[in-house]
């Protein structure tokens, strides 16, 4: 059974969501927020497998809330709500740590899979998304210490073998599994286990934290 925390400060909309979701045989609602810091607290206090997080919420917002959260090392993963037209902050959201992202008017079948993806570790927007996402945002962040190392030199990929960094970089770049694998000449399977490796040795959550990652050290460039 994945559950799940709704924080939005809409009371509509946190009304839809739970509708949805409680209807799901898989799914339960453990609770509601209505802005970050009351999120942030209900996360503390009952260990969701899933926090549906809006951005834009008074106080605290999605953003620090994610970020809070995820600091504190649970399993709680964050999937972010934005705006039809890609919100800017999307992107900031995903480095506080967020697993994915969907948008607010995402069919109720797109928003299912998106919780069940992020709660089993998956990404929940397609590489070709995210990648246009990353693409688009990045000139909005500040400027990252990470950023000013050379291409391929940062300490967080030391741990990486050459073929480890050469499956980050296209995975940055937007390939699925199935691309590394045909392209590389590759089993699947082994595609799989060299991604698994990458995560753990670099500390990333999931696949979009990876791909963030190789945006970070500049094995990937915006285009």
């Amino acid at each position: 059974m994945t559950t799940v925390l709704i924080a939005d400060d809409q009371p509509l909309q946190r009304f839809g969501s739970r509708m949805l979701l409680e209807s799901q045989d898989d799914m339960t609602v453990v609770g509601e927020a209505a802005n970050g810091r009351e999120a942030v607290r209900l996360a503390a206090e009952l260990h969701p497998d899933v926090v549906l997080m809006d951005i834009r919420m008074p106080g605290l917002d999605g953003i620090e809330a994610t970020r809070r959260i995820t600091a504190a090392g649970d399993r709680t993963r964050i999937l972010i709500v934005t705006t039809f037209d890609l919100d800017e902050y999307a992107y900031a959201g995903l480095r506080a740590g967020a697993s994915g992202f969907l948008v607010k008017d995402a069919q109720p079948e797109e928003l299912l899979a998106g919780i069940r993806a992020v709660a089993t570790g998956d990404a929940v927007v397609a590489p070709s998304l995210t990648r246009r996402l990353l693409d688009a945002y990045v000139h909005h962040l500040p400027t990252d210490p990470a950023r000013e190392t050379p291409p391929g030199e940062d300490p967080r990929l030391a741990p990486l073998t050459d073929r480890e960094r050469e499956i980050l970089t296209v995975i940055g770049q937007g390939w699925t599994n199935t691309e590394i694998a045909t392209r590389l000449h590759l089993a699947e399977s082994t595609v799989k286990t060299h991604v698994g490796r990458i995560l753990a040795k670099t500390g990333s959550r999931d696949r979009i934290q990876a791909v963030i990652l190789a945006y970070d050290t500049k094995l990937v460039q915006p285009s």
